[in-house]
């Protein structure tokens, strides 16, 4: 299994050392009783997890509501939306380098204009639309990027992509099966306190801290993560290792662009922090994509 969307910040090229630093008890019996992730994203490493580990009870977690929509679709109503897709991709395919241009933006309206009407609360035909128009837009638009405007819309531009592959129906079924023992939360990552227990173990990847002024990414939700949200992110973290559970995070590096900068160490001081190479690619400077350190703060 892989992810099925482009994430910013995705966290396939770090599964191994991930994987490496996993707690001993996992590693030498193969399963996780508990598993949390309360920032799923693409889902990388809970889908390494579920290949390679026999999972408990797993709990994901994200505050982007069009994205946990997806999951539940993909959990609930997958031929339908592999069937949805197949159709999009065949009318997308078939236009000319202008006609697709117009054609996202086409698209890119109605999956606005949808969230004013939609019931999030009950499943039902639209999420499935929806879903279908959030892998489109994702897999057409400028470098995956899933990024709102104030008012909470959608807004990045088309991408131009020659042959964009939109979705593989193997790979989706996987995921379908995967996500049949999983429970898909909707909300803030604090949610996940109230299925921490000791032994559980839980992976935070947050929306990471801009290495500079031009490396913002956090706008998944429309109101970003602050250096605030960081910190309250430090104290959920801190509350969650009194629980004994066994907590793994992944964030960028400051470092990477200021030496002096110890914001990490002083949030986290007391875990273990470790920085592993790792190349990022989305950068509005093409320069400036290549390899840097990221950190992995472990508390066993």
């Amino acid at each position: 299994m892989r992810p099925f969307l482009k994430w910013a910040g995705g966290k396939s090229q770090l599964l191994k050392a991930f994987a490496a630093r996993l707690p001993d008890p996992i590693k030498e019996s193969k399963y996780i009783p508990r598993y949390i992730e309360p920032f799923v994203g693409g889902g990388a490493m809970f889908f390494y997890l579920k290949t390679h580990y026999q999972i408990g009870q797993a709990y994901l977690l994200d505050i982007n509501p069009d994205l946990i929509l997806c999951y539940k679709v993909l959990q609930q109503q997958h031929r339908e939306l592999i069937t949805q897709l197949a159709k999009i991709s065949a009318e997308y395919t078939q236009k000319s380098k202008e006609e697709r241009r117009s054609f996202y933006y086409e698209i890119r309206a109605r999956f606005n204009q949808q969230r004013q009407s939609l019931d999030r609360q009950t499943f039902n035909q639209t999420w499935i639309e929806r879903a279908c128009l959030l892998i489109f837009l994702n897999k057409t638009c400028y470098n995956g990027l899933y990024r709102l405007n104030r008012k909470g819309e959608f807004n990045v531009p088309y991408g131009r992509y020659k042959n964009p592959r939109f979705y593989d129906p193997e790979n989706l079924k996987e995921i379908h099966h995967a996500l049949q023992d999983t429970q898909l939360i909707w909300g803030d990552f604090e949610k996940a306190k109230e299925f921490v227990t000791k032994g559980s173990f839980v992976y935070l990847d947050p929306p990471y801290r801009p290495l500079n002024a031009t490396a913002n990414f956090t706008a998944y939700f429309r109101h970003g993560f602050s250096d605030q949200d960081q910190k309250r992110l430090a104290a959920f973290y801190k509350e969650m290792d009194r629980k004994e559970a066994f907590l793994m995070l992944s964030n960028s590096d400051p470092k990477n662009e200021d030496a002096t900068d110890h914001f990490f160490e002083t949030l986290y001081q007391g875990f273990k922090i470790e920085r592993v190479p790792a190349n990022r690619f989305i950068n509005s400077d093409a320069h400036k994509r290549g390899t840097i350190n990221e950190l992995i703060i472990r508390n066993y």
